[in-house]
C-alpha cells in the first residue's frame, strides 16, 4: 500500500491502519484462546443417579431419573420428542442452549457453531469476541481496498510506474475486495441472528419449548438481545472484553413467562406450579442479569395489575353503594 504523500493525512492513515489492525489481532487473539464454556457441575448427575441411569434399559425409566434431576435447574427446552436433553458423553444435563462439539468433545453453553478459521467452537464466552473480529476484519479489507483503490485505477487506466509493484497493488485490491464481500454477507448474518437472539443452530433447528418448537423463544426485543450479548455498559461493546450477561446456563424467555400454566411476570419469582408429570421442568426465579433485561416487563405488568385492582375497586364501591 501506499500511503499519502502530505504529512497531515499520511499520519492519520498511520493511525487509522495501525488502530484497525490492533483491534482485528487482538479480537482474533480472544476468539481463539477463549475457551469454550460448558455447563456447570450441578447439571451434572449424581454418583448415585449415574449408576441408576446406567442400569435402567427402558428409556421411560431413565428418563423419570433425569426428570427428578432436573428438577430444580433452570431448564425450559426439550428435545424434539419431549425428552430432557442429556449428553451421554459429558453425562450431563444439557443447559437450554447447550450443545455438545464433536470437534471439542465438550457440551458448549449457547454454542453457535465450531469455526475452522478460528480453530474453536464459538458460543457463549466468545461470541462478542467473534462478531468484533468479523466488524474489525471487514473494516480493515475496506480500508485496505479503499487505500488501494487509487492506485488500482491508475494501473488500468496505464497511469501507474511500470515496476513490478503494480502487480503488487492489483493482487491486494482484489483479496482486500473478495475478502470485504464474504466477511460483509458473514457478518449481516450474525448480526441478524443477534437482533434475534438466536445461534446458528437454532435459526436452522427451532428450540423446543413445553408449548412447541419456536426460534424467537429467546427474543426479548431488538435493544435487549443486543445487550445480552454485549452487556450494559456501551462504552466497552467495541472492544475484545467479556460483558455478555448472563452466566451461559439459563437464559430470559417469554415464551416461560407467557405460559397460560405458570405464574405471570409479576409473580415469576415465585416457585411455578407443575401441571403434571407432562412438565419435566419447573420455572426457577431468573438472574439478576435476567431479571433487568425483563425489567420494563415487569413494571408494566406489575402497573396494569394496579389499574385493574383499581378499576375492580371501583366497580365494587358503586354496587355497594347502589345496594344500599
Amino acid at each position: 500500500m501506499y500511503p499519502p504523500e502530505d504529512v497531515a493525512p499520511r499520519v492519520v492513515y498511520l493511525v487509522v491502519f495501525h488502530l484497525s489492525f490492533v483491534m482485528f489481532v487482538w479480537s482474533y487473539w480472544k476468539t481463539i484462546f477463549t475457551p469454550p464454556a460448558s455447563p456447570s457441575n450441578e447439571f451434572c448427575l449424581s454418583k448415585a443417579d449415574k449408576e441408576q441411569y446406567e442400569r435402567e434399559e427402558r428409556p421411560e425409566s431413565q428418563q423419570e431419573i433425569l426428570r427428578r434431576a432436573a428438577k430444580d435447574l433452570p431448564i425450559y427446552t426439550t428435545t424434539a420428542s419431549r425428552a430432557i436433553r442429556y449428553c451421554d458423553r459429558c453425562q450431563l444435563i444439557k443447559p437450554d442452549r447447550c450443545h455438545h462439539c464433536s470437534a471439542c468433545d465438550v457440551c458448549v453453553l449457547k454454542m453457535d457453531h465450531h469455526c475452522p478459521w478460528v480453530n474453536n467452537c464459538v458460543g457463549f464466552s466468545n461470541y462478542k469476541f467473534f462478531l468484533l473480529f468479523l466488524m474489525y476484519s471487514l473494516l480493515y479489507c475496506l480500508f485496505v481496498a479503499a487505500t488501494v483503490l487509487q492506485y488500482f485505477i491508475k494501473f488500468w487506466t496505464n497511469e501507474l510506474p511500470d515496476t513490478q509493484a503494480k502487480f503488487h497493488v492489483l493482487f491486494l485490491f482484489f483479496v482486500a475486495a473478495m475478502f470485504f464481500i464474504s466477511i460483509l454477507s458473514l457478518f449481516s448474518y450474525h448480526c441478524w441472528l443477534v437482533g434475534k437472539n438466536r445461534s446458528t443452530i437454532e435459526a436452522f433447528r427451532a428450540p423446543t419449548f413445553r408449548n412447541g418448537p419456536d426460534k424467537n423463544g429467546f427474543s426479548l426485543g431488538c435493544s435487549k438481545n443486543l445487550r445480552e450479548v454485549f452487556g450494559d455498559e456501551t462504552k466497552y461493546w467495541l472492544l475484545p472484553v467479556f460483558t455478555s450477561l448472563g452466566d451461559g446456563c439459563n437464559f430470559p424467555t417469554r415464551l416461560v413467562i407467557m405460559d397460560p400454566e405458570q405464574f405471570t411476570v409479576s409473580s415469576q419469582n415465585e416457585p411455578a406450579k407443575s401441571s403434571g408429570t407432562s412438565q419435566p421442568f419447573p420455572a426457577k426465579p431468573l438472574s439478576e442479569s435476567q431479571n433487568r433485561l425483563l425489567a420494563s416487563e415487569s413494571q408494566w405488568a406489575e402497573s396494569g395489575s394496579e389499574e385493574e385492582n383499581v378499576k375492580s375497586g371501583a366497580k365494587k364501591h358503586i354496587i355497594v353503594s347502589m345496594e344500599s
